[in-house]
């Protein structure tokens, strides 16, 4: 098997994923790096680091047409250097294409409830969701999410945790760390999904220990393959879960708005201060706690 590796920008990371995509690569996770695209003849890996690798038995052609691809301003096919690695070195390192993506949303918002969401992908629903350009939440418009949402939710094995305010300050009180509580809470959407379809390994964004998850999990899913990474959202099956929990999130933010026929805004601003001195003196400073979370300091600022 032959090995080219070149370092390149960041940057062109998606650009790159993107090409894969069009050229049938199926695109999955990889530990530090932001995907692996895998065909019958070839494996590339875009690292975290910018390093650029593909791997296969002949693959002269693929590196020229990724030379090209870029503008034949990297010079891949002249830079890249090659040497021989055997076949169980890169099949070891691959990452499952079945997996399971978890995800949170309203972490960082007082208002609201912390929503963890679970999606696991496979080999076909991967391309739907590329194909609907499925991303990370952040990416995307709170006015398309429900779309997105509804697109996942019908192709994919999914599992929704939705922790309402007064459920979330018990569970505060009791853990004592926002990672226990988000651990419990991955833990739970991975269980749920793991009762539905067995599957050998699950991503999510770092945010701890890994051992926080691994030792929230039950029976199911004690001997699954869990990977923590920074900037998960990268994969395609987290990126999903961001999209179904954040809709959760707003569902559940509009709800709380009009039963309580005031504007709850996301985040912890001014604005939320704001939100939240008017709710105290239309109800009260204790029913803030039916509707927002109490360990924040915007609390002790009203």
């Amino acid at each position: 098997m032959n090995n080219y590796t070149k370092k390149l920008e960041i940057s062109l990371q998606e650009k790159l994923r993107v090409f894969f995509v069009q050229k049938g690569a199926v695109i999955s996770p990889q530990q530090y790096a932001f995907w692996r695209a895998k065909t019958a003849d070839y494996a590339a890996v875009f690292y975290n680091s910018g390093k650029f690798l593909i791997q296969g038995a002949q693959i002269e052609n693929i590196v020229a047409e990724v030379d090209a691809f870029l503008g034949g301003n990297e010079h891949l096919s002249e830079s890249l250097s090659l040497s021989s690695c055997p076949v169980t070195s890169c099949e070891q390192a691959c990452v499952p294409v079945k997996r399971i993506g978890v995800d949170e949303s309203g972490k960082g918002d007082f208002f609201g409830p912390l929503v963890v969401a679970g999606v696991m992908v496979d080999e076909k629903n991967t391309q739907i969701l590329l194909d609907a350009n499925v991303r990370d939440c952040k990416m995307v418009d709170d006015k398309q999410i429900n779309k997105l949402a509804a697109l996942i939710k019908n192709n994919c094995v999914f599992s929704v945790v939705t922790i309402n305010p007064v459920r979330y300050n018990e569970l505060y009180r009791k853990f004592g760390n926002l990672n226990l509580l988000l651990a419990w809470g991955h833990a739970r959407a991975i269980e749920n999904i793991l009762e539905k379809e067995d599957c050998s390994y699950a991503i999510s964004d770092k945010f701890g220990d890994e051992k926080l998850i691994k030792n929230a999990l039950m029976t199911k899913g004690q001997n699954i393959q869990l990977e923590q990474k920074c900037k998960a959202e990268s994969d395609i099956a987290v990126a999903a879960a961001s999209i179904v929990a954040r809709a959760q999130f707003l569902k559940v933010m509009s709800e709380l708005s009009d039963r309580y026929n005031i504007e709850l805004p996301k985040g912890a601003s001014n604005r939320v201060v704001d939100a939240a001195r008017q709710f105290s003196s239309v109800y009260s400073k204790n029913e803030l706690s039916s509707v927002a979370k109490i360990h924040f300091k915007t609390f002790e600022q009203i």
